[in-house]
């Protein structure tokens, strides 16, 4: 195999970073919604702040399995235009039964998010926090379907490589998010002061503004409607069904252990007090953010990655995996360090310290510096992930994930936490623990199958 020019890694980090930057801009805004909230719950109180955190993990939970499920509308397409750059017909069809898909997984998740309140307080949580909680919850898990619907067109749109217009309308859903939680919770501009359940509102809402938007773009913007998304929508392929389903299951359930684990941090947080709750929700929050652009550049990776396999080019496998984990890694280190240099000017960014939120401020200020030590890794493994989904490998991943997290992650942290007396900062060092397991399996997968393994990568035939 011929070395590749410094030309051909100069044109492929010139592409993923054109088609990541978006996607990086379109997570932070996806993620600032969440982050108002949590800025306007904690305006309101530690009290309304712990219960919005609790109420927002148990849906998100959810959420991410949904998410993971129709990710598998991402590499599907990118291959399927890698082999043919004009097909219509098979990626309309892909779009529409992950639509489908998505429409069957909300279906049972609405029965047990609304039984939210008896939910927690089963996980131990305290009767008047899973109160609040559940009020949250009820309100926000309308928007689980058009969550993921937009999920599945920004798919689409990521797929041809234009991702600006999901950035641009989840630009516009972060605003109006802001104002619609600012006047449902507090009251402002003639709306109903409704606490801690007009957040959850206000999200539902936002979540429904940004699927009519991405419809909107997909079928009138002229490169994106003569795929005619919506047409013959009721119109099944049940062996394309099938496959967005065997694809994205495992997906889901690798998303899914990962999230759940930092969702099953919080309810153990819950176990050590509300100060210990509110801080954690406070730098989980920051490094979700820090999180969201090397998922961005794991979503390029998937699409780049996808379309190099779907025209059987084992250089651009290599060049595209190799490309994204230099640039997600790179930037990870660097608020790594950030957050080691000043973790208080981070916390002050969600809670101003007083004298009645020092004992949150200085927990909040504790958790950040373990969460600044795994940031590579975090980074890592997001990136290993996205770039192994190109080559639709998704199994053995998703069996690293419950290592990882759940028996590593989760078997470190609570035997520190509640066996060596550790309490949160031990929950936080076993998340750090189970992170860097999981990237360095994905690394070596991605070894094996990417850039040491490239024939054995590429599809039959």
């Amino acid at each position: 195999m011929a070395t590749p020019s410094a030309g051909g890694w100069a044109q492929e980090a010139r592409a993923t970073i054109a088609l990541a930057a978006p996607l990086v801009l379109t997570n932070l805004g996806q993620a600032a919604i969440q982050a108002t909230d949590v800025v306007l719950l904690g305006w309101r109180g530690p009290q309304s702040l712990a219960a919005g955190a609790l109420g927002a993990n148990l849906y998100v939970a959810f959420l991410v399995l949904g998410i993971g499920l129709v990710t598998a509308a991402s590499p599907l397409i990118a291959r399927e235009l890698g082999a043919r750059a004009h097909s219509v017909r098979d990626v309309r069809r892909t779009v529409r039964q992950s639509l489908w898909a998505a429409t069957i997984f909300c279906l049972p998740v609405w029965v047990v998010l609304w039984h939210a309140e008896l939910l927690l307080r089963w996980l131990g949580q305290e009767p008047a926090l899973s109160r609040d909680a559940a009020q949250f919850t009820r309100a926000i898990m309308w928007g689980l379907l058009p969550a993921m619907g937009y999920l599945v067109l920004r798919a689409f749109v990521v797929a041809l490589e234009r991702p600006v217009w999901s950035l641009i309308v989840a630009l516009a859903a972060v605003v109006v998010n802001a104002v619609l939680n600012y006047g449902l919770i507090f009251g402002h501009f003639g709306l109903p002061a409704l606490g801690v359940m007009g957040a959850g509102l206000g999200s539902s809402i936002t979540q429904t503004l940004l699927f009519l938007g991405m419809a909107l773009v997909v079928t009138r913007v002229r490169r994106f409607r003569r795929y005619r998304l919506f047409g013959n929508f009721w119109r099944a392929d049940w062996a394309r069904f099938a496959a967005v389903w065997r694809l994205g299951v495992p997906i889901a359930v690798t998303l899914g252990l990962e999230v759940t684990v930092f969702n099953a941090a919080v309810f153990l947080m819950g176990l050590f007090g509300t100060a210990a709750l509110a801080a954690h929700a406070i730098a989980i929050q920051i490094a979700s953010l820090t999180f969201m652009v090397p998922l961005g550049i794991a979503q390029a990776a998937t699409v780049r990655v996808g379309l190099a396999y779907g025209r059987g080019d084992p250089g651009g496998i290599g060049r595209a995996g190799a490309t994204a984990l230099v640039l997600g890694i790179g930037f990870m280190a660097a608020m790594g360090l950030a957050m080691l240099a000043a973790p208080g000017l981070f916390v002050s960014l969600f809670l101003a310290r007083t004298a009645e939120t020092a004992p949150v401020f200085a927990l909040a200020v504790r958790y950040l510096l373990v969460a600044a030590l795994f940031q590579v890794v975090d980074g890592a493994q997001a990136v290993g992930a996205g770039c192994l989904r190109g080559l639709q490998d998704t199994t053995v991943p998703m069996m690293f994930a419950a290592v990882g997290y759940w028996v590593i992650g989760i078997g470190i942290g609570w035997w520190l936490g509640f066996h060596a007396g550790w309490e949160g900062l031990g929950i936080w060092t076993g998340l750090a623990t189970g992170l860097a397991v999981v990237a360095v399996l994905m690394l070596a997968r991605w070894a094996r199958r990417g850039p040491l393994g490239l024939m054995t990568a590429l599809p039959a035939g």
